[in-house]
C-alpha cells in the first residue's frame, strides 16, 4: 500500500512501529521456546525417552530456523551455514568425526534427503 505525505506518513510510522514491536515480541517468544525445548530435551534424556528427545530436538531445529528468519536470515543462508560447519568439522578432523564419522554421516544424510 502506498502512502502519501502528511497523514499517510504518520500512519506508515505507526505500522512500522507495530511491525517492529511484533517482530521483537516474536523473537522473545522464540527464544523462550528454544529454552523450553532444551529443558524438555534434558528431561527426556534423564528419562531415556526417545520420543521426548526427538520431539525436543525437532522443536529446537525448527525454532532456530524461525528465529533466524525473524533476525533477517533467509532459510537458505542457515542451510549454507550448516553445510559450511559440517565441512569445516570434517576438514579439521573434529574428534566426533574421527571417533564416529558423525559429520560425514550428517553430510550424506543432508545431501540425500528430499523434504
Amino acid at each position: 500500500m502506498a502512502f502519501v505525505e502528511g497523514a499517510g506518513a504518520r500512519e506508515r510510522e505507526t505500522i512500522s512501529r507495530a511491525d517492529i514491536a511484533r517482530n521483537l515480541k516474536t523473537i522473545e517468544w522464540l527464544k523462550t521456546e528454544l529454552v523450553a525445548s532444551i529443558s524438555s530435551l534434558f528431561k527426556g534424556m534423564l528419562k531415556t525417552s526417545d520420543e521426548t528427545c526427538a520431539d525436543s530436538l525437532a522443536n529446537i531445529v525448527v525454532g532456530c530456523y524461525l528465529l533466524g528468519k525473524r533476525l533477517g536470515l533467509p532459510y537458505a543462508t542457515l542451510d549454507a551455514k550448516v553445510k559450511e560447519k559440517i565441512k569445516a568439522n570434517i576438514d579439521q578432523n573434529h574428534e566426533i568425526e574421527m571417533w564416529y564419522g558423525d559429520f560425514s554421516a550428517l553430510k550424506r544424510h543432508l545431501s540425500e534427503r528430499k523434504m
